[in-house]
């Protein structure tokens, strides 16, 4: 765990998570007007399990983090996810392909379900789904890491931005996370995740401008003193 100053104040640092689950169900049902509505379901999370990245996910945790997501954004009906692997914790709106409807523990998984919305990535998914795509789902959170006998726990400091999103590729991608998502380190500035190195460069910029501000009132004082 890694921590930054930010205003005299010490932040500390997260990093993006990705989990990939490597196969959902498809569901898929008429509709009265003619067409079809498109679901997936599965496995999205796992606890008290070394996945493939070598992290933990206490149960505890895990469980709790969820239980919030239920509450704020599954029963709010915005607990979207997007088609492909984002780099970073925000859910691009533009990019939304589906909307999480259900999480509910099932001994240590989390069974999810998803239904496909009529966006354009929305869109791509169903084609996908109708031409027999293997598809999987790659939950991203934030947090930090505690090792403990030859694997990473994930800490208390856990925040999950999204239980899903759909990718092609869930087996492939650990080299592009570990290096492009997971190479980053963010922060929580005013209630919003941003890029650690932004974060620095912000304070600098604040430091230098209250240098630059104090300068100039010194100036001014200086030419004040003259005049008397």
């Amino acid at each position: 765990m890694k921590t930054i100053l930010h205003r005299g104040y010490e932040m500390q640092t997260v990093k993006l998570f990705s989990e990939a689950v490597e196969e959902v169900e498809y569901i898929t049902e008429e509709k009265e007007d003619g067409g079809k509505s498109y679901k997936i379901r599965g496995i999205f999370m796992q606890a008290d399990i070394k996945n493939r990245n070598g992290r933990v996910y206490p149960m505890e945790i895990l469980n709790n983090e969820v239980n919030k997501y239920n509450k704020n954004f599954i029963k709010e009906n915005r607990a979207f996810g997007e088609l492909g692997h984002p780099d970073g914790p925000t859910v691009n709106l533009e990019r939304v392909s589906h909307m999480i409807t259900s999480l509910t523990p099932d001994g240590k998984n989390f069974i999810g379900e998803a239904k496909i919305m009529d966006t354009p990535m929305g869109k791509i998914v169903k084609n996908l789904m109708d031409e027999g795509a293997k598809l999987g789902v790659s939950s991203r959170g934030m947090g930090s890491l505690a090792q403990k006998g030859g694997a990473n726990y994930v800490r208390d400091d856990f925040y999950l931005a999204t239980a899903a999103d759909i990718v092609a590729d869930p087996s492939a991608p650990n080299a592009f996370v570990e290096g492009i998502m997971e190479g980053k380190e963010w922060v929580w500035n005013h209630g919003a995740l941003v890029e650690a190195h932004v974060a620095k460069l912000k304070t600098e910029f604040d430091v230098k401008k209250r240098q630059r501000e104090a300068n100039k009132e010194a100036l001014e004082f200086a030419k004040f003193l003259k005049m008397l």
